[in-house]
């Protein structure tokens, strides 16, 4: 099982299989292949063939290969590319564990068994319809998966429910199942467990990852029995060879994990503070979604992250045209306290937020385990544009941080006071860590004694009423930081920035966020006798026909005489985009005039605000 050269056998109470309802086969042409690849390829299809992991076939679905080169340049790995199947096949709705959940409750551990199930999906077996659905093309002919591929739209759900129902027990195999006949699925014979036994290991895995925890050696070696029992009842095997036994720190799901608390592991983290910076906008969506699995590490993530979501991509299309002479970079490097001039473009912020975030990379902290036995400490923080918060626990007579949340404020929320903005900031706090706060007394650290306040008055109304309804079940003890308080907190191994020095930090990359502003506007009245123009346009979309049409008129007063009138027609419109072609045209017929007094009328909310400097345009022209 070590080299995974073998067929491994058949997990018992589990099959796959596809549904794709009455959909029509659909056979893709065959992808040419590299000249270099080409025996690499036969010697893959004869391996699997020996295995027995695939089948010739004649099946009238074909979906086409996709090579993959190994980290070294030599090998290949053989993909299939599913994505026609997977848009006509049911999904199967069953519950993903989150990543979050699986490493809480830790704070009592000692010992670790951090696990790989071999193989993984291929130990599934298929259903003749999913044999023939799953079928592939390549240049030496037809083939189709005995075993459960990678890349098929069901076959994370498939398998997390296999291994949930083998750790927890609901269901039993059935009495009809032998290992000589075909395989049957509990989840459709659904026969439940006789026994009623507690769970393998108390805590739910990640599909094939593993996680055995023990507060001592002989819970440790209790639970491993367990689960070589459950294994062996479902024919489901471990890789010796990527499997960690009995350690007091292991990684898992990309952290490491060890009584002290929480890493992130430094080989990714190494890998990401290596990346320059990306020259598109989907390689930026890939760091940023790489990032993001760390986000509890960072003080203030969401604040940096914000200004390299705005990026569009026009922006990396008009940086490579520029090419300019001094490299932002280096830019980005200089002294933090200079503040960035007002009208620096969006790139320069993007680059300078990109280094700090790097650097942030490279020293993230250990979190420390949630335990129980101590009270929680929340520290809300909420400066002109954004919130954040940190919870935390004491140790020792220091607070050390559990984790991080963040987020830039929206528009409207600019305009709040700080108290509210510190109420968003708690909410924030709670929803994140509501599994780990409930039930719980919460001290709350705020540099405003009037968030108390706030807490205790029941006369509120509007979005304070609704955010004092949200924070009732909950019970919160909110003390004014004092500045000793702020210097501790803002000197816990580099991990959380001080408070009174977060504005100066974040400046230089702020978000191009404005204040929503709200124009009083009367409506307009006309004189008897007063001349003037008026535009009325309008914009509509009909679906069916995927296109809409647009049009504008334009009025002479006080004769009310029709001076211009135009419509037009497009294909591929949105209702917006009809109206915005509506306003541009009724602008167009009235260039030529003499225009003196102009009214223009819409009934587009969005274009009207827009027009008015209400609502910002997210991209002009």
């Amino acid at each position: 099982m070590g080299k995974g050269n073998a067929l491994p056998p058949a997990a018992r109470g589990v099959v796959c299989d596809i549904d794709v309802g009455g959909a029509t086969p659909v056979a893709q042409r065959c992808r040419r292949v590299a000249p270099q690849f080409r025996e690499k390829l036969s010697d893959l299809i004869k391996g699997l063939l020996s295995a027995k992991m695939i089948s010739p076939s004649t099946s009238p679905w074909a979906s086409p290969i996709v090579i993959i080169i190994k980290k070294n340049g030599v090998d290949i790995r053989l993909c299939i590319d599913y994505r026609v199947v997977n848009g006509l096949t049911q999904l199967m709705v069953y519950p993903m564990p989150l990543i979050n959940d699986l490493l809480e409750d830790l704070d009592k551990v000692l010992w670790y068994c951090s696990l790989d199930m071999a193989s993984g999906f291929w130990v599934v077996s298929m259903t003749e319809r999913a044999r023939l659905i799953s079928a592939f093309i390549t240049p030496f002919g037809l083939f189709e998966w005995n075993r459960m591929p990678f890349g098929l739209k069901n076959a994370p759900q498939i398998y997390q429910r296999l291994i949930d129902n083998a750790l927890y027990g609901y269901l039993k195999i059935s009495s009809d199942d032998s290992n000589d006949s075909e395989p049957r699925d509990v989840f459709l014979t659904g026969e439940a467990e006789t026994e009623q036994k507690p769970s393998v290991l108390g805590r739910r895995s990640y599909i094939r990852d593993i996680l055995v925890t023990a507060d001592s050696w002989d819970t440790l070696c209790n639970k491993v029995d367990r689960l070589l029992e459950a294994c062996d009842k479902w024919n489901l095997s471990i890789s010796v060879v990527k499997s960690f036994w009995g350690l007091r720190k292991v990684d898992y799901l990309g952290h490491q994990v060890s009584m002290d608390g929480l890493e992130a592991h430094p080989k990714d983290l190494q890998a990401l503070a290596d990346l320059s910076f990306p020259s598109t906008l989907r390689a930026m969506q890939s760091f940023l979604g790489s990032l993001n699995d760390y986000s509890r590490f960072i003080d203030d993530f969401a604040i940096y992250a914000s200004v390299l979501y705005e990026l569009r991509e026009s922006d990396f299309h008009e940086i490579t045209r520029k090419k300019p002479k001094e490299s932002v970079v280096e830019k980005a490097k200089s002294d933090d306290r200079e503040e960035a001039p007002a009208g620096e473009d969006r790139w320069t912020r993007a680059e300078r937020a990109f280094t700090v975030l790097k650097t942030k990379i490279a020293a993230t902290p250990v979190l420390r385990h949630f335990d129980p036995d101590r009270p929680p400490v929340v520290v809300v923080y909420a400066s002109k544009w954004a919130v954040s918060a940190a919870l935390m626990q004491e140790h020792d007579g220091v607070y050390w941080p559990v984790t991080f949340t963040s987020r830039t404020l929206k528009s409207n929320e600019i305009n709040y006071g700080i108290v509210d903005k510190e109420v968003l900031a708690l909410l924030r706090i709670l929803e994140v860590c509501y599994t780990l706060l409930v039930t719980r007394t919460i001290k709350v650290l705020t540099r405003y004694s009037t968030l108390g306040w706030l807490m205790q008055s029941t006369s509120f109304h509007g979005r304070l009423g609704r955010w004092t309804a949200l924070l009732s079940p909950w019970t919160l003890e909110i003390v004014k930081c004092t500045k000793g308080e702020d210097e501790i907190l803002g000197t816990l191994a580099a991990t959380i920035t001080p408070r009174a020095k977060v504005d100066e930090a974040l400046i230089k990359i702020a978000p191009q966020k404005q204040p929503r502003q709200v124009i009083v506007m009367p409506p307009p009245t006309v004189e008897p006798e007063e001349k003037l123009l008026v535009v009325s346009f309008d914009g509509s979309v009909r679906v069916k026909r995927g296109g809409g049409a647009y049009s504008a008129i334009v009025w002479q007063l006080p004769q009310w005489k029709v001076v211009f009138a135009a419509s037009e027609y497009m294909a591929e419109l949105t209702v917006n985009e009809a109206e915005y072609r509506g306003m541009m045209l009724c602008l167009d017929l009235v260039a030529p005039l003499d225009r003196g007094r102009l009214i223009i009328y819409g009934d587009s909310n969005l274009v009207i605000r827009q027009m008015r400097g209400e609502i910002e345009c997210k991209a002009p022209g």
